[in-house]
């Protein structure tokens, strides 16, 4: 998994009723764009990510 700041990781819900959360990454902590990245969800929460399989990277568009 290879991101950069301003991408978003999206988590999905693991099962029934359970949304997706999207979070932002604002500062990526591993070499080469690798985890783990700092993200902040939503809802203002800050946390450091090590992504597992039900999470995809969805890269900012480059403007």
């Amino acid at each position: 998994m290879r991101a950069t700041v301003g991408d978003e990781l999206v988590v999905h819900g693991r099962i029934v009723g359970q949304h997706d959360r999207i979070a932002r990454i604002v500062e990526v902590l591993g070499a080469d764009g690798g985890p783990p990245y700092r993200v902040r969800f939503e809802d203002g929460h800050e946390t450091l990510m090590s992504p597992g399989p039900d999470t995809v990277v969805r890269h900012q568009d480059p403007a």
